[in-house]
């Protein structure tokens, strides 16, 4: 049946899906068609909500013979009992899919990553999420289906990065917090973002325009080249200054700024003392870490009296997403006041 479609590239492929369906807009009776790096997707109008990172372009779309599963878990899955033994959950990056699997489901990797390579229009590959390690904080992946390498460039709030899920920390559950932080940042601020991965947050706060000064520090040099790699595709590249440095040789010669992020989720707290000197009074210090659910009422406090001053609160604190059975990411804002 031949259609109106939007074609894309198929890294912006599974962002453009979801807006489309929010929108209604997506034609799910018609079969999404794969173009070498592109993507068409079926749309039931040219009328669309806004920009789109998309050609509108006329295609033959072949007929979905039956509707197709709306959880990938039914790819698999023959029951509800049988379902609910595979993780409900998985992470898309760019054209690549990331999924954590338990040690129950090890004979059952393979079957799993050819559903979601099937279910997710975008994905290249599959990969086992098997954590972060090491002081450079790398993702150990596995491939489970597909092929190609780990590099690809994920789309989000309207920035294209340049991303390698396997040597340099990024997460794509933290859209929200990269944009909901840009939007806090005042005229004139300066900022630091510690343990910077591939830069999502002072990239953000570059494109907004705001701050006065933005350094980002990581000491992982390809998450700093890989940085450096988005920064040289946008005008606004020059508001932000990559740093290769640990946080161990950069803090102690660090000056003060206005606002300051550490995304550190496991141990930032060991850090927090020396961090805090970084920031000017009536600053803001925005931390993250991994907080067990039984903990998280009391846990502002505690975060205040690791820091040694009567100087700090926290101001705010909200659940970015869920961590474990058993504990979430907390985001807590620290506000000095100006004592």
């Amino acid at each position: 049946m031949r259609g109106p479609g939007l074609r894309t590239l198929r890294s912006h492929g599974e962002e453009l899906r979801r807006r489309l369906a929010e929108h209604g807009l997506l034609r799910t009776d018609l079969e999404i068609l794969k173009e070498g790096e592109y993507l068409v997707l079926p749309v039931s109008r040219t009328e669309l909500p806004g920009p789109v990172e998309a050609e509108l372009v006329e295609r033959e779309f072949a007929v979905v013979s039956r509707p197709g599963p709306s959880d990938y878990r039914d790819v698999l899955a023959d029951s509800a009992e049988a379902k609910a033994l595979l993780p409900r959950s998985f992470d898309v990056v760019g054209d690549i899919v990331l999924v954590r699997l338990p040690d129950e489901l090890e004979n059952r990797k393979e079957e799993i990553g050819a559903a979601l390579l099937s279910f997710v229009p975008s994905a290249r590959i599959v990969g086992r999420d098997l954590g972060v390690h090491g002081p450079e904080r790398r993702r150990r992946v596995e491939r489970i289906a597909g092929t190609g390498g780990w590099r690809t460039r994920h789309r989000e709030n309207g920035l294209e990065f340049e991303v390698d899920v396997e040597r340099a920390y990024f997460s794509p559950r933290l859209a929200r917090e990269h944009e909901r932080v840009a939007a806090t940042v005042t005229p004139g601020e300066r900022v630091y973002d510690l343990c910077c991965g591939v830069g999502p947050f002072a990239v953000t706060i570059g494109r907004d325009g705001r701050a006065s000064q933005v350094t980002a520090v990581d000491s992982n040099p390809v998450a700093i080249e890989l940085l450096r790699g988005t920064l040289a595709r946008y005008e606004f590249g020059a508001r932000v200054a990559p740093v290769l440095a640990s946080l161990e040789t950069f803090l102690p010669v660090a000056g003060v700024v206005d606002r300051v992020i550490l995304n550190l989720p496991h141990e930032g707290i060991k850090y927090l003392p020396s961090v805090m000197r970084t920031v000017t009074p009536r600053g803001r210090l925005h931390y993250y870490e991994v907080t067990p659910r039984v903990e998280f009422e009391r846990r502002a406090e505690a975060i205040v009296g690791s820091l040694g001053s009567r100087d700090w609160k926290v101001v705010e604190q909200h659940v970015v997403h869920p961590y474990s059975p058993t504990a979430d990411l907390v985001a807590f804002t620290l506000g000095r006041s100006d004592r």
